[in-house]
């Protein structure tokens, strides 16, 4: 409350002192978080479809970034940048969660990272084939990769912060998050960026110096004329990075040191994109189209394995590999990915209405490996590499949007309207064997102590196999109406019909009414929901394990599969939203302000289930050959409040130059309202019918719902240019997040802590078209809170040093990070 309050005076005072500056300031930028961008950054086409509309104009909140907003920073991360600068949007830096250290999935207003639609040039971005099926931010649900797409193919960002599924379609609960790229007809740069963490890391257990995670990123983009009109912009980006490891020192053997490597994944990726337009002669049609690919290649690290521990600290697995590995080892998760995006597009006028027709293609395929381990039950035979199977999602978008704007009294009218048509399919590909299974030749079988498969991530069985798909036609009519110069009306039905759960409708009110040239009041209410992915319906994984004598298995279960029908499951329903905004904004010359409070309810929100085990599961399950399981459900209910507020003051003098400073928060609460209770499982066990309760959704569910993401975010950025220097300042205020333990003790929950970051670049134009920049994230080598031994109850938080620090941490866990980049224009 101490900081809201403060922020408030702050907003203020603003307020105050520049009220009475209408003509003698300079006309504000175009973004409220970088102060290089030209006065026509100001349009925007997210959350409108009338043409010339400023984002000032707009009846929704919406932030522009503009490339170099993007690039004033040591991170060449995409999801990283714009969490850095845009404070409702949080991207963790997670890790020992398998395949989500490499695919991190970025949230919006605290809602999962499922419920923000991202578009590409205006055309839904397909999600990754990952689903996140651990205990990370954001668990259960397939989102897109942002880091697919190098912010050098990028001109600017709009993030629309309000529910705009009747205008969009599914997944844009949270709000949007448009990618534009670079159109150039010439012209081009190059940038090279070289950074590492030097950092001093205290743990519950010591304190040690590292320098690693070194970070080499080269980047280029060229401008070329297509005909008269046309366009070709080529962009491409080389990125290699060693892993971090800050993980607290194992005291399970001697001597104690650091045996994990939990922090950053080792990434070796390169991309490239390219966008064009070609005009038709003086038809006014225009061919456009743009294609992105991108490999990247990450290594991630899983719980290590000791050998020859005793008592708690004893690992079969390990010792039957202890031939291979004498002191234990770690495991290691490489995720190999493959990007593609392609969209051609038509463009024009018919009898005054504009007409824009595409077609898109997009595709993830995830290739996995476990790395540097073993198959217990194979001994010193084991290999110590396998192939574990393959994600592969594609879909396909056909788009039909056509607009006019009509005379409407002495104002006008814009009508738009259009149909989509799109094909999704997953698919789950098997890995070898040896990546699963229990060593068939062992006689006697293997004992239940040891592990099946690769230790650290076996592998998809080929009962795990999946190829489905399903495709759904939507339609829209969305009238934007300005009846007076000072009143703006809106109005949006979109209505969906899916081959898999059938039809939905969703609508939108908007209305923004300007009281004088300085200050503005907008408001919406509208539907929205999200179809449930293919991965939360199908996806599949088990392990086999020994029981009896018997090979059962265990794992995630579709919902309608007969192991999750037996449990309960039933099809799952789209999640529905209601959301309702209102905000002022207030500009004056060279300041402008807005704020904007939101409530967001979304109700039968879809969560993974807790595991289900023990005798009753076990005998229930036992026609099927599995003795526990979980499966996806509906079920839940939660409401988001939050405020966001944007600050921003410009103001160029001749002698001590140009300053742009800007304060933007974003307070958010989510309470969880309603949830699955507990389970009731009934099976005949020893010949007599026996019930167990069970819970289905758990407490730790709940608090990562309410509290895994920062509840308060602030940040604070000063821009000063002079001549050939230029200095960019940022401080970013963090609230507490918790990381929910596992006993259902509030006492066992591991908090981040509330922590202030502070980053610093100084730039400096060499020559007429070289500029020299360095600089530090997290300037002052600050922490989360680290993870402790013993919780006041004096129970284990940290018995094995695998986890230094809160992986929930919303700027992560890796401390100070220095870099220099250089860069040509020509």
């Amino acid at each position: 409350m101490k900081t809201r309050s403060a922020l408030a005076f702050a907003v203020s005072s603003l307020v105050l002192a520049h009220a009475s500056m209408a003509a003698a300031q300079e006309a504000p930028q175009a973004t409220p978080v970088a102060a290089s961008d030209e006065d026509q950054g100001d349009i925007v086409v997210t959350g409108t479809r009338t043409a010339g509309r400023s984002r000032f104009d707009s009846a929704s909140p919406i932030d522009v970034l503009s490339n170099a907003t993007l690039q004033r920073q040591g991170t060449t991360e995409l999801g990283a940048a714009l969490s850095a600068v845009v404070p409702s949007i949080d991207f963790p830096r997670s890790s020992a969660v398998d395949g989500t250290d490499s695919i991190r999935p970025a949230t919006l207003r605290g809602l999962s990272p499922d419920q923000t639609l991202v578009l590409i040039n205006g055309v839904r971005a397909h999600t990754s084939a990952l689903l996140n099926t651990n205990g990370s931010v954001g668990r259960g649900s397939a989102a897109v990769d942002l880091n697919t797409i190098p912010s050098v193919a990028l001109e600017r960002i709009e993030v629309l912060r309000d529910g705009a599924a009747a205008q969009y379609g599914s997944d844009a609960i949270a709000g949007v998050v448009n990618l534009r790229l670079r159109e150039a007809r010439s012209g081009g740069g190059a940038t090279v960026t070289y950074g590492q963490y030097i950092t001093d890391v205290v743990t519950a257990r010591g304190q040690r110096n590292e320098h690693d995670g070194e970070t080499v990123t080269v980047s280029g983009w060229q401008g070329m004329a297509l005909g008269p009109k046309g366009f070709l912009t080529l962009s491409a980006e080389y990125l290699k990075r060693n892993p971090t490891s800050r993980g607290d020192f194992d005291p399970r053997k001697t001597p104690i040191r650091v045996r994990s490597r939990f922090g950053d994944p080792e990434v070796k990726q390169y991309s490239v994109y390219a966008n064009a337009g070609y005009g038709l002669g003086d038809s006014g049609w225009e061919l456009y189209g743009f294609a992105g690919y991108q490999h990247r290649d990450s290594t991630s690290a899983a719980t290590p394995r000791i050998a020859g521990g005793t008592g708690s600290n004893a690992n079969a697995s390990a010792d039957a590999l202890a031939s291979l590995y004498p002191d234990g080892f770690t495991p290691l998760i490489n995720v190999k990915s493959e990007d593609v995006t392609l969209t051609e597009g038509l463009r024009g006028e018919i009898s005054g209405w504009k007409v824009d027709l595409n077609l898109s293609y997009g595709r993830n395929k995830l290739t996995l490996y476990t790395r540097n381990s073993g198959n217990a039950t194979y001994g010193a035979n084991s290999a110590r590499d396998f192939y574990d199977g393959s994600l592969v999602y594609d879909q396909i978008v056909s788009g039909l949007d056509i607009s006019k704007e009509l005379p409407l009294g002495d104002g006008t009218i814009n009508i738009a309207g259009g149909a989509e048509v799109r094909r999704e399919s997953f698919q789950i590909g098997a890995g070898e064997p040896a990546s699963y299974d229990r060593n068939p030749s062992l006689r006697p079988p293997a004992p239940p102590t040891l592990g099946s498969g690769a230790q650290g991530f076996p592998g998809f069985q080929p009962s795990n196999r999946v190829n489905v798909h399903r495709s759904n036609v939507s339609g829209y009519l969305d009238i934007e109406a300005k009846p007076v110069e000072a009143l703006t009306l809106g109005a949006a039905v979109r209505g969906e019909s899916y081959s898999d759960f059938g039809e939905t409708v969703t609508g939108k009110l908007s209305a923004r009414y300007e009281f004088a040239p300085w200050i503005a009041l907008r408001g919406t209410a509208s539907t929205g929901f999200r179809a449930p992915s293919l991965q939360q319906q199908y996806f599949t994984s088990t392990a086999s394990v020994l029981t009896n004598g018997t090979i059962v298995e265990t794992g995630l279960f579709p919902s309608v599969s007969a192991v999750g029908t037996a449990l309960g499951g039933k099809p799952l329903r789209p999640e529905k939203a209601t959301n309702l905004s209102a905000g002022i904004v207030l500009r004056s010359g060279g300041f402008d302000l807005s704020v904007d409070a939101y409530r967001i309810k979304v109700r039968d929100q879809i969560a993974l289930s807790e595991n289900l085990s023990g005798t009753v599961v076990a005998a229930l399950l036992q026609p099927y050959g599995v003795t526990a399981g979980r499966f996806f459900l509906n079920g839940i209910r939660s409401t988001t409040k939050g405020i966001d507020v944007v600050a921003h003051y410009r103001k160029a003098t001749e002698s001590i130059g140009t300053f742009d400073f800007t304060v933007a928060g974003n307070f958010n609460d989510i309470k969880v309202t309603q949830a699955p209770g507990p389970a009731t499982i009934t099976a005949v066990v020893n010949g007599a019918p026996t019930s167990a309760v069970l819970p289905i959704f758990s407490r730790q569910r709940i608090i990562s719902f309410e509290q895994g993401t920062p509840r308060t975010k602030v940040v604070g950025t000063v821009d000063w240019s002079l001549g050939n220097l230029g200095v960019t300042g940022r401080g970013s205020y963090y609230g507490d997040v918790t990381q929910p333990g596992s006993t259902g003790f509030a006492e066992e929950d591991i908090h981040t802590g509330r922590h202030t970051i502070f980053d610093l670049e100084v730039r400096y134009q060499v020559i007429r078209n070289v500029n020299l920049a360095v600089g530090a994230n997290n300037l002052f080598d600050t922490y989360p809170d680290y993870v402790r031994v013993l919780s006041s109850r004096n129970q284990q938080l940290n018995s094995t040093g695998l986890v230094g620090f809160p992986y929930y941490s919303p700027f992560g866990f890796n401390g100070r990070y220095l870099y220099a980049r250089l860069g040509v224009t020509w």
